[in-house]
């Protein structure tokens, strides 16, 4: 279970539920901790109470202070309001605290304003803060007047921390469950394709109900998803086009999903074959090449063969373009041409501009799909939660599809307004980016830098990371806050193309925003990727060095995202097809395997138990023939003038 992001939290569990232990552990590895502790000492005639505080008490590291709230409920709140941001504090538990508010002789005039105190101080606390207390909901209301009174303050207290802290986890016999932010409940069961596995609430794989393709649940939970745009497979033209599409349709509206897959962090997705890759490089050494052979490029020949499960890959053949279109509002569009992406996506529609004509030449197949336009990040969020999930949805099926339809190799592209920004200010949230770092310079269609709206995108990222500065940094949340729906549509498709098997070309900053977000929602998906030129973007470079992956040529292209890796396309299948087809060398001593899959060392000739290990070498060239020892020489006479 993934807690990244938090800087307030709230444990809850019931009576010996591990609640104490799991909220240690969240701070275990702090230089620091100050162990706030609110309960009483119980008085010398309950010794079971005092020796549960002793076990406390020996159990905390000797690095740990403690500080007793006991005598006042109401200096809890001053003490959580006090904490400096480079301080850790632990509160155990809220049950004490609410005990000594409840007792007559510590109870404040108004038991409501402490409570309220007491969140404000949580919800403002600079320091990181972890907050424990019993879960009493869950059980009988208590027979006596008192008890009730105390489930009923604790109620309202757990209620009030619980609205004021990032996150919330409930622990239960051992096992902690997060509440806050809230995972997204499973969908009804459907037929999925073969190969993609639906993950459960706590992030592990489940059976799927099988059925035939396509079945929608009928309970009307929530409407279908759009219907994915067409695919086009654009031609060589052979005279000049008239003239450029100006129709276009209005971009998706993406409902709730119900497909049934559940996606969160935790996904088990699967891995390419690790023993496929090696096997394949060591293949290339015996190939009959008048060189030193591919260079860097074997790192193609290495990632295909694992993502196709063969020491000998074949070239991809059915490629798939996706060009995403999603704009994004505010100071991150800062230097765009008002309507220029959509005339890019028309462009591509109808097989021209740069993205199409390459795809004609490559004989790839492509998808304009229109993503939900981004918020300005600046002031709220980007998208709503509702949102987000189902493009993750939506890019999945995508990918789905175009596995069913055979695609061997997948190319994702961006055409938005605003992505620049958008990507930077994700890698910000993931990877502790700083965005003047990240953020290329801002070229206009004349060719000239416009240094003021490359000020306006950093003005915009760095207003949206302080403005999300507390907030959680679990992917679906850095997707709503500032990502957007592209990069949240590419972030499904990687996903997607995981679960189905099929490698992803990234070329871009959306490509690697999505695929670190990726990484936090599946480990497995950046080891489906592949990057063909970094196009000389400090954000894509930035991001492929957190990802592991490696640029495989320096072209530094700027064509526009997608036009850039459909260049380095052809290049790539000529290294598969010289990879797969040539023979190996005439005086390679090894003999090659019947199933293919590369040459294998000679068996050693079994050595009988009567000859020695080591054989004295015949000498090379001119000298004594005799291995007899020679003898000493004379050293009696004069030394040779």
């Amino acid at each position: 279970m993934s807690l990244d992001g938090w800087n307030t939290l709230l444990v809850l569990g019931g009576i010996r539920s591990g609640k104490s232990e799991f909220a240690e552990s969240l701070v275990a590895d702090a230089a620091t901790v100050r162990y706030v502790a609110t309960a009483t000492g119980g008085g010398d005639d309950d010794a079971e109470w005092a020796a549960r505080i002793a076990a406390h008490r020996a159990r905390r590291p000797a690095t740990w202070s403690t500080e007793e709230t006991a005598a006042d409920p109401r200096r809890l709140a001053d003490v959580i309001a006090a904490a400096r941001p480079d301080e850790t504090l632990l509160v155990d538990d809220l049950g004490g605290w609410v005990t000594v508010l409840l007792d007559p002789a510590h109870q404040p005039a108004d038991d409501t304003a402490t409570i309220d105190e007491l969140a404000a101080a949580v919800r403002a606390c600079a320091a990181r803060l972890v907050l424990v207390s019993p879960e009493v909901g869950l059980s009988l209301v208590p027979a006596t007047p008192l008890g009730r009174a105390f489930t009923d303050a604790l109620g309202t207290v757990n209620q009030a921390i619980a609205d004021a802290c990032d996150a919330v986890v409930l622990v239960v016999a051992g096992q902690p469950c997060r509440l806050k932010p809230a995972t997204a409940a499973p969908a009804p069961a459907v037929a999925l394709p073969p190969g993609a596995p639906a993950a459960s609430s706590l992030g592990t794989t489940v059976p799927v109900q099988a059925g035939p393709a396509g079945v929608q649940p009928t309970n009307g939970a929530a409407p279908p998803l759009p219907a994915s745009p067409p695919v086009t497979t654009p031609q060589v033209p052979t005279f000049a086009p008239a003239g450029e599409a100006t129709g276009r349709t209005a971009p998706a509206t993406l409902p709730a999903d119900t497909t049934g897959q559940v996606i969160q962090p935790g996904m088990d997705l699967p891995m390419p074959d690790e023993y496929a890759g090696p096997q394949a490089v060591d293949r290339l050494a015996t190939l009959d090449v008048p060189g030193g052979g591919l260079g860097v490029l074997d790192q193609v020949v290495s990632f295909a063969a694992a993502t196709q499960g063969t020491p000998t890959p074949a070239p991809w053949q059915s490629v798939r373009v996706l060009l995403l279109h999603g704009d994004h509002a505010g100071g991150s569009a800062a230097g765009n041409a008002t309507g220029e992406s959509a005339r890019r996506a028309d462009q591509a529609r109808a097989g021209q501009g740069v993205l199409g004509r390459l795809a004609a030449e490559s004989g790839a197949s492509l998808q304009v799909v229109d993503a939900p336009a981004a918020a300005p990040i600046e002031h709220g969020p980007a998208l709503t939660a509702e949102q987000v999930e189902s493009a993750l949805h939506y890019g999945w099926r995508l990918a789905e599809e175009a596995a069913d339809a055979g695609v061997q190799l997948l190319v994702l592209a961006a055409c938005g307004a605003g992505t620049d920004a958008a990507a930077a200010a994700v890698l910000a949230a993931t990877a502790g980016a700083e965005p003047p770092a990240v953020l290329a310079r801002v070229v206009t269609a004349g060719g000239e830098i416009d240094d003021v709206a490359w000020m306006a995108r950093c003005a915009a990222v760095r207003d949206a990371l302080h403005r999300t500065r507390r907030s959680s940094r679990d992917a679906k949340d850095v997707l709503a806050e500032l990502g957007g729906g592209d990069i949240s549509i590419a972030t499904g498709i990687l996903l997607g193309a995981t679960a189905r098997r099929i490698p992803v070309l990234l070329d871009g900053p959306v490509g690697v925003a999505a695929g670190l977000v990726s990484r936090d929602l599946a480990g497995q998906a950046r080891h489906w990727c592949l990057l063909a030129d970094h196009g000389g973007h400090p954000a894509v470079r930035l991001a492929a060095d957190v990802l592991g992956l490696t640029s495989l040529t320096e072209l530094r292209l700027d064509l526009g995202e997608g036009a850039n890796a459909l260049t380095v396309l052809p290049l790539l299948r000529s290294v598969l097809t010289l990879a797969a087809a040539l023979p190996a060398r005439p005086d390679t001593d090894t003999d090659t395997d019947t199933d293919g899959a590369g040459p294998q060392e000679p068996e050693p000739e079994p050595v009988e138990e009567a000859e020695p290990d080591f054989r004295e070498p015949e000498p090379e060239g001119p000298g004594p023939t005799s291995t007899e020892p020679a003898q000493a020489a004379d050293h009696s006479g004069s030394r040779a003038g």
